[in-house]
């Protein structure tokens, strides 16, 4: 059994009267987004060490308990160890912490105590010092009996600092924090003026974790300009939403017209918009918005190579180009099934594919632009396909 352990304790710095856990972070609340992350990796309780109940606190709670994770308020480690299951693994994440779903993912493995660390040289102030050169950079495993070893120690210790050392005693592994673009953002931050930033590095984090082509060298760079303002809330995530899915129905109107490049290029534009509201609506815990703008961005671009097909053949009076993108569609479609193991950076998506579709439609090669995308699409079910059978 996998469960975690947050901490509600600290005072954030600049807002009086706040925890910093309830600090706003995205639309959420900074522990909503923390618990969002361990229910990422599959645990299935939460228990939050708390110094007192605000308002903003509960309120942070029920959300939390809303997502159907069991949540339960604690004030020490014995109450903590009263509340878990004697042979759970937990994966405590400092107060204040700000992470992304890479960087915690490997604590969710199974293995003994293990501390995320970074050399106490580089270590911000807010890293607690564990020795041997190094400091805790605010993820650790631990095994549920190191909360009966704290609960034995006198009354007046820090839960946090005391587990931390426990399972450093105890030998824990070390799990040195990435290098680079993967840990963009990550970081303990109790100012709530400093959060803005840093959600936004958590942001940009995140699409660099996404190997796709496309992600990185067309969604990520669009990203860092236009996501600033939506992190900030300045539009809503559906109202971003349904400017892109504007863009799509009207792409689709263009290539039905005969407007074959203009429409693709619409559609390409559309399924950008969409790619960058699925991620700020990732960001901001509204998971129904999320899933459906995830299916947008896998089945537009199959609609959008149908219809081309079609607008091609109403042309030229045949059936070759509407069969070539069946043909299309279906290997993209089992790609796309087969690919859960870790891609390429050259493997297509579907939005790889609209790309490469819409470039070689501007340059007035549409039929073209259909069959080499799906021979790209073939490319890339025949590399995940003898991936798969080596790790079989």
């Amino acid at each position: 059994m996998l469960a975690g352990l947050l901490f509600a304790v600290q005072d954030a710095e600049d807002r009086p009267g706040m925890l910093a856990a309830t600090l706003p972070f995205a639309g959420v609340t900074l522990i909503e987004y923390q618990a969002r992350l361990l229910a990422a990796t599959g645990a299935s309780q939460i228990v939050i060490v708390v110094s007192r109940l605000t308002p903003e606190l509960l309120g942070a709670i029920a959300r939390i308990g809303r997502r159907g994770i069991s949540v339960d308020t604690v004030r020490s480690a014995a109450e903590a160890s009263a509340r878990l299951h004697p042979l759970a693994q937990i994966i405590a994440v400092a107060d204040g912490l700000i992470t992304t779903d890479a960087v915690i993912a490997p604590f969710s493995e199974d293995g003994g105590d293990a501390l995320l660390v970074v050399a106490s040289g580089i270590a911000t102030p807010d890293y607690e010092l564990i020795g041997g050169g190094l400091a805790w950079a605010g993820i650790a495993r631990l095994d549920a009996r190191r909360l009966a070893e704290v609960a034995a120690m006198p009354s007046d210790y820090d839960v946090q600092s005391a587990l931390l050392h426990a399972a450093a005693q105890s030998g824990a592994r070390h799990i040195a924090l990435p290098a680079g673009d993967a840990n963009a953002g990550h970081g303990v931050e109790r100012r709530g003026a400093a959060l803005e930033e840093r959600s936004r590095a958590v942001m940009m984090a995140t699409l660099a974790t996404r190997s796709s082509w496309f992600d990185r060298w067309i969604v990520r760079p669009i990203a860092g300009f236009v996501l600033p303002p939506l992190v900030r809330r300045t539009a809503s995530t559906a109202a971003v939403a349904a400017g892109g899915g504007v863009a799509v129905l009207l792409g689709f109107g263009l290539t039905l017209m005969g407007y074959n490049a203009a429409g693709l290029i619409a559609v390409l534009a559309g399924t950008i918009v969409a790619a960058m509201a699925e991620r700020t609506a990732w960001l901001r815990d509204e998971t129904r918005l999320e899933r459906a703008l995830r299916l947008e961005i896998l089945a537009v671009p199959a609609l959008a190579a149908l219809l081309l097909g079609y607008s091609l053949d109403s042309v030229a009076a045949t059936d070759s180009a509407l069969v070539i993108a069946l043909v299309l569609v279906v290997a993209a479609g089992l790609a796309e099934r087969a690919a859960s193991v870790p891609r390429a950076a050259w493997w297509g998506s579907p939005p790889a594919y609209l790309a490469t579709l819409a470039v070689l439609t501007l340059v007035r090669l549409p039929m073209t632009g259909l069959a080499l995308t799906a021979i790209y699409a073939f490319a890339t079910l025949g590399a995940t396909i003898e991936l798969l059978r080596r790790q079989a």
